[in-house]
């Protein structure tokens, strides 16, 4: 029998596929090799000896820009794939000793920042103190955009039920979508407020009143339970400053619809109740990561480090629901 020898194709590497993925990501060389941590120099070198190995031009000058060929092209399709790969056999490695090193990229929505995002960074810090953490501040849709460009490896997210425009369903796609946790909604209002010596509180019964407006999709989501208790509410006030929003019903000038996850770091007036909705509405919690990064031990340190707040989520859950 003869075996017939295998084809030879251009041998690939995981610094080519590093840098025409920041290429890609960045849009220039300068800005991939800064992302990278070279000069540019270095990076142009690099790029240059690859498509003399591979025999094909994977990027070109387009004026003062940088445009990937479309072999180029076909790399950066599968760079992120193929590297998180690499990251998660190199850091498996590592971590048959400890993880003693390496770097996971945080990103989160502003109610997050202040209350998840500290509590997380305080115990990845403690269990691993080699392990470099960074942090983005940035919205659902932004979040998911930014884990699938591969400048962020962890977002945490939420999203409503429902929700007509939710970044975790096509967006998503080729992406790992956990959740976390419910984080029930409360309704603020005045402690003179006929609903407020209700347990919960029926949506039908406020469709006469002034309402505060949150974020974008917080403002989606009153529209839609107003819809579905048989009216459109009127919206004075728009903010995604939580105190603001408190403060403002405490004034007497509206009432709002607010996630209880807020309240843990947003001091309640003593004029206002907080009330859960008569149907028990709630937002979902996710984290966000692509495909296989789980096996990269950072990542897998920051997700078990996440699930393991459970305890503390809960706690400031009660706290909130039985605000006054």
């Amino acid at each position: 029998m003869t075996l017939t020898p295998a084809p030879q194709f251009p041998e690939l590497d995981a610094q080519t596929l590093r840098i025409v993925g920041a290429i890609a990501e960045q849009g220039s060389i300068t800005a991939a090799a800064e992302a990278l941590g070279y000069s540019q120099p270095a990076v142009s070198q690099h790029l240059r000896r690859a498509e003399q190995r591979l025999g094909l031009a994977l990027a070109e000058r387009v004026g003062r820009s940088v445009r990937l060929t479309e072999a180029g092209e076909v790399l950066a399709r599968h760079a992120r794939t193929i590297t998180n790969a690499f990251d998660a056999a190199a850091g498996e490695l590592a971590g048959l000793s400890g993880l003693r090193s390496g770097r996971v990229r945080l990103a989160g929505f502003p109610t997050a920042s202040s209350t998840v995002v500290p509590k997380l960074v305080k115990e990845l810090s403690a269990k691993h103190p080699g392990l470099s953490i960074s942090y983005l501040e940035a919205e659902p849709p932004e979040a998911v955009e930014a884990v699938r460009s591969g400048s962020v490896d962890v977002a945490i997210t939420f999203s409503y039920p429902g929700d007509r425009v939710d970044p975790h369903q096509e967006s998503a796609q080729g992406l790992t979508v956990d959740s976390l946790w419910q984080d029930e909604m409360l309704v603020a209002l005045p402690a003179a407020h006929p609903a407020a010596s209700h347990q919960r509180v029926r949506l039908e019964e406020l469709a006469g009143e002034t309402w505060i407006a949150g974020c974008p999709r917080c403002r989606g989501h009153l529209l839609q339970v107003t819809e579905s208790a048989g009216y459109t509410p009127t919206i004075a006030y728009e903010t995604d400053n939580f105190s603001a929003v408190l403060g403002m019903a405490d004034a007497g000038i509206g009432i709002a619809l607010v996630p209880t996850l807020a309240l843990a770091s947003t001091r309640v007036p003593e004029g206002i109740v907080l009330r859960p909705t008569a149907r028990g509405h709630s937002r979902t919690i996710h984290v966000v990561t692509t495909e296989g990064a789980s096996r990269v031990p950072a990542v897998a340190a920051t997700l078990e480090t996440l699930h393991s707040l459970d305890l503390a989520r809960l706690e400031l859950a009660e706290a909130g629901s039985s605000a006054r």
